[in-house]
């Protein structure tokens, strides 16, 4: 199974699942958001100009993904140093 890219920036508390290949520039020719009351948040489904499904986006996503998915995700927010 290939590995799956995670973003997380702690400061904004948004998360973003990556379908594409990182060697790949894909952009996002239409967003379809899930419904807020639904889902109880907001989730942003992002599809490539053939109608691929590239990425998923996670607001509030403390509240949404497991915690051991944040602390694995690579950091978009400057992490503060570690006192020790």
């Amino acid at each position: 199974m290939p590995d799956v890219r995670i973003t997380y920036d702690k400061t904004a508390d948004a998360a973003y699942v990556h379908f594409t290949d990182p060697r790949d520039e894909v952009h996002s020719a239409r967003m379809y958001p899930c419904d807020p009351v639904d889902v109880d948040g907001m989730i942003n489904l992002d599809f490539d100009e053939r109608g691929r499904l590239i990425g998923i986006e996670v607001l509030a996503a403390r509240s949404k993904l497991p915690e051991y998915v944040l602390e694995s995700a690579e950091r978009l927010d400057p992490e503060p140093p570690r006192s020790g």
